[in-house]
């Protein structure tokens, strides 16, 4: 069996807020490339429950961080697609998202 990493690299200022992060995927060919936020889900199948982490650096800005929620919203309803074939929820998904864009004002 073959296994791989990936791997995020998080340097906190002495509040313990993230300052600079980096990440690495192996087999993606990714080497400490520069992040300002990520946010990391995995299910917890005895809990039947969704685990977070999500951080960003303290200069991120709040333009980018409202683009970013954006797309995660649009890549949610895609892989809601594939994995369900249900298009019509999918589709709602992207319309939700598109709302964010709009009462987010986010500029495209």
């Amino acid at each position: 069996m073959k296994k791989t990493q990936i791997t995020i690299d998080i340097e906190l200022d002495e509040n313990h807020v993230p300052e600079r992060m980096t990440w690495n995927a192996e087999d993606g060919g990714v080497e400490k490339q520069e992040t300002k936020a990520t946010m990391i889900s995995v299910w917890d199948d005895e809990t039947k429950e969704a685990l977070r982490i999500d951080l960003w650096t303290k200069d991120m800005p709040v333009d980018q961080m409202k683009m970013f929620l954006h797309q995660i919203l649009i890549s949610m309803g895609n892989t809601y697609e594939r994995a369900t074939g249900e298009e019509d929820v999918a589709f709602w998904l992207e319309q939700m998202a598109e709302e964010f864009a709009q009462r987010a004002a986010i500029k495209m």
